[in-house]
């Protein structure tokens, strides 16, 4: 599925406030520039199920293409930005999802 949208999913725990603070300031505007889009910022509330241990935060960006990703995370203007949510994160898992108009691909490939 090249140059398809995908959403990737940020679930985190804010380790060190200052350092996070420090890669927010400038995360938007880079995403942006890549081709991202935050589509969603949400704070823990609880678990109903599941086996993942709860996260405090959760962030979803969808992506131009799976390429504008990789290009926001290996663009070296920002070598020095990534460092800062490596260390205002814990417990970080971040997944791609290929976007879905509806869940019939799945369904009928019984992928």
């Amino acid at each position: 599925m090249t140059n398809a949208p995908v959403y990737a999913l940020n679930l985190f725990d804010v380790r060190d406030r200052d350092e996070y603070l420090a890669y927010s300031r400038r995360s938007a505007e880079a995403v942006a520039q890549h081709g991202g889009k935050v589509i969603a910022l949400g704070k823990f509330r609880e678990a109903v199920t599941g086996d993942i241990a709860p996260r405090q935060v959760l962030i979803l960006v969808e992506w131009e293409s799976k390429e504008a990703f990789d290009g926001y995370n290996s663009d070296p203007r920002l070598e020095d930005l990534h460092p800062h949510r490596e260390a205002g994160g814990g417990n970080y898992v971040w997944h791609l999802y290929d976007k879905l108009e509806d869940l019939r691909p799945i369904l009928r490939d019984g992928a």
